[in-house]
């Protein structure tokens, strides 16, 4: 054989198999999960939880990167810049939603910037009073309220929170006047609150509840129209607001462009993940539910609630501290 005509059908079964050694199944190696928020708490074990079980769906190890900073941004930003490939993924959560009315220099779109995976769980926060407030239900505590506008105060976990924006959500659809009190972390509101400090608080359900059966604090409603397994008396602001909902989310977010045959894979591990008896219970401790949704469903709630709390944020005049 000719040496050019040699050295050309080399060339050609070279660039043959090129795709074929491309073209390995997905995932072929470790997996690394972001999450924007310190080792230690419940967004990062739910980030571990979530990790463990879908590396097992998919066969490969998820190593959980912990990237704390700027409300969850300097992780989510991290993962919209990595390679499309399935291989970075991130535990988002509903405050990435509200980050670009905080931020004035957002480098990343939440909606734009990400491929939409699958919904993990809602994590409803908790209105609670001390036991002096003379209120017993949302009706009660409305009327309280607007029988004294501006006296009454509330404490949350900092500016710019869901739990901020849950409340104020609640002025404008109750028309209620009251005076927000941001504390730095969730820490210090209830002891505050149940010496009488401050009235009323918005926090977490699960160290609420240890103190409303102690009967130390009164829980006034859930933010969220579905009822908690570990507090099924205690009833949403949606029986009173009809449509009220302002509730934590989370979900695993990929960058733009992946592959939607990589995502459809994720998302299954995601869903085998909350159908187990046992991650079932170990969110109802966390005082969630689960609330898988595919990639067009997540993305269309993505995109409605970016809009939302966006609207939210910038009518309470909320910026990042």
């Amino acid at each position: 054989m000719p040496r050019l005509a040699c050295l050309m059908l080399c060339a050609a079964f070279a660039t043959l198999a090129v795709p074929s050694a491309q073209a390995q199944p997905y995932p072929s190696r470790p997996l690394r999960l972001l999450v924007g928020f310190a080792a230690g708490g419940g967004a990062d074990a739910l980030a571990r939880m979530t990790a463990t079980h879908v590396g097992e769906a998919l066969g490969q190890q998820v190593v959980v990167e912990n990237r704390a900073g700027a409300g969850g941004t300097l992780a989510a930003d991290a993962v919209a810049k990595a390679q499309p490939d399935g291989y970075t993924l991130l535990l988002g959560e509903t405050g990435l939603l509200i980050a670009p009315a905080l931020y004035a220099n957002l480098p990343f779109d939440p909606v734009k910037s990400f491929a939409a995976v699958g919904g993990v769980a809602t994590l409803p926060l908790v209105i609670v009073v001390n036991p002096s407030v003379p209120a017993k239900n949302t009706a009660e505590l409305i009327a309280h309220a607007r029988a004294n506008p501006g006296k009454l105060s509330y404490a949350s976990p900092g500016i710019g929170t869901m739990h901020h924006l849950a409340m104020e959500l609640l002025r404008k659809q109750a028309g209620l006047d009251y005076v927000h009190v941001p504390y730095k972390g969730a820490s210090a509101i209830l002891p505050d609150l149940i010496s009488g400090q401050v009235p009323i608080a918005i926090v977490s359900a699960p160290p609420a509840l240890a103190q409303a059966k102690a009967g130390k604090l009164r829980a006034i409603a859930l933010t969220s129209p579905v009822k908690l397994a570990g507090a099924p008396d205690w009833p949403a602001l949606a029986d009173t607001l009809p449509g009220f909902d302002a509730s934590p989310r989370t979900f695993v977010l990929a960058p733009a462009g992946t592959p939607a045959a990589v995502i459809a894979r994720v998302d299954a591990a995601l869903r085998a993940m909350l159908a187990k008896p046992a991650v079932l219970e170990a969110l109802n401790a966390q005082g969630a539910f689960p609330t898988p949704a595919g990639a067009e469903e997540l993305g269309a709630q993505i995109a409605a609630e970016s809009r939302k709390w966006g609207t939210v944020a910038r009518e309470s005049g909320a910026k990042a501290q």
